[in-house]
């Protein structure tokens, strides 16, 4: 996988993400190591979600895991707090803007099913 479909991939699965009762502007970087490497960000503003392969400089949190892990994550294979326990998903910054992110996997109807 190139770093092009991961991040067509993750913005076609984050697509039904329901984030219309976020009143807060949030903001992640997601920095992919291994196959797929680069950085790309997710920033919910008014309601909605963008998906843009830049680094974004002024973010709430940064995510650092493999682009298997985030796929596993956004799919509902793996839950985000799980991965972050054991060490798979590095977590910087607010983690409470982070926790949200298991939540809008969740809404897409795919993620949360399994540990």
């Amino acid at each position: 996988m190139t770093y092009e479909q991961l991040v067509e991939e993750i913005r076609t699965c984050f697509q039904q993400a329901d984030v219309s009762n976020v009143q807060e502007h949030i903001a992640y970087q997601f920095n992919i190591q291994g196959e797929a490497e680069g950085a790309f960000y997710a920033e919910i503003a008014e309601g909605r979600l963008s998906i843009e392969p830049y680094e974004y400089y002024d973010r709430d949190v940064l995510f650092t895991c493999t682009a298997e892990t985030l796929l596993k994550i956004v799919k509902g294979k793996l839950n985000a707090v799980h991965a972050f326990t054991v060490g798979k998903l590095k977590v910087e910054g607010n983690f409470d803007k982070a926790l949200m992110l298991q939540q809008f996997a969740e809404s897409t109807g795919k993620a949360g099913k399994e540990a």
